[in-house]
């Protein structure tokens, strides 16, 4: 039982420093590893993910990066944000949570 209790308040420590990235205007070429790369000269990366087209499989342009500490994700943010990379020059920003008003449409919602 206080293990639990210690594991939850762990987990919820963890979710206030980790700060999830939308990175856009990616080369449809961009692999998860070569972006996981990049943003690691910055910090720890938890999570990479380039969203795909569901029926083509094809990239969307855009994904979203995860890293453990928020000081390594803001300097990632201003460093990268306008950066060219795979002859493409990125957008980098904080994520926005997905609203759920039902409409489509990017803009770094994850």
């Amino acid at each position: 039982m206080r293990l639990e209790r210690l594991q939850v308040s762990w987990d919820h420590r963890l979710e206030e420093v980790a700060l999830k990235i939308y990175v856009g205007n990616l080369s449809f070429d961009t692999s998860e590893s070569a972006l996981r790369d990049l943003f690691a000269e910055h910090g720890e990366v938890e999570e990479v993910r380039i969203i795909t087209d569901r029926d083509t499989g094809r990239s969307r342009g855009f994904g979203f990066v995860t890293m453990v500490e928020k000081d390594s994700a803001t300097s990632a943010i201003d460093s990268l944000n306008k950066h060219e990379f795979d002859g493409r020059t990125l957008v980098v920003n904080e994520a926005r949570p997905k609203s759920h008003d039902g409409g489509g449409g990017g803009g770094g919602r994850y």
